[in-house]
């Protein structure tokens, strides 16, 4: 994100589970004088197809850490599709602690990455906006649904941790 160019700035799961015509909603809401607007499933409006009832569960639940232990009133914090304006691409990315420092991963865990540049927009005071969007599940061997929600669980530690040692001031 730190190397694209532009007023604003969309990451996307690779995968396209939100088709790139869903930006048109997100940029109608960056007209408000948002930063940070984020898709989500979770909220009225949104659309999802084909998820199976486990993935959702484990969404629920590992939000409901979120909203407990870092982002209060942000109901999907992992929905792959999220616009930043230039501004907040440069000062949160920059910012990142527990994901800032990492190299290439051979694997697709991507973690709670979502959640630390969440919180640190929280933190500086960045409205973040939600938007109601279409999302379609696609199946894939990279989710591995134990395993990789006790990591981001894991994550979530590491970035209250790293709150607490004064990280994100």
């Amino acid at each position: 994100m730190l190397a694209a160019t532009g007023v604003w700035r969309l990451f996307t799961d690779f995968d396209q589970s939100t088709p790139l015509s869903e930006v048109e909603k997100l940029l109608l809401v960056a007209k408000n004088k948002h930063d940070l607007i984020i898709g989500s499933r979770e909220i009225q409006g949104a659309k999802r197809d084909d998820e199976p009832f486990y993935r959702h569960l484990m969404g629920r639940v590992f939000n409901l850490v979120v909203q407990i232990m870092a982002v209060p009133g942000v109901y999907d914090t992992q929905c792959g599709f999220k616009l930043f304006s230039e501004r907040a691409t440069i000062e949160l990315f920059s910012r990142l602690w527990v994901y800032g420092n990492l190299t290439e991963r051979a694997d697709a865990y991507t973690g709670a990455f979502d959640v630390e540049l969440l919180y640190i927009a929280r933190k500086q005071g960045y409205k973040i906006a939600e938007v109601p969007i279409y999302w379609e599940h696609r199946e894939t061997d990279r989710v591995s649904p134990i395993k990789d929600s006790l990591r981001m669980f894991f994550d979530i530690l590491r970035i209250r941790l790293a709150a607490l040692r004064g990280k994100y001031a």
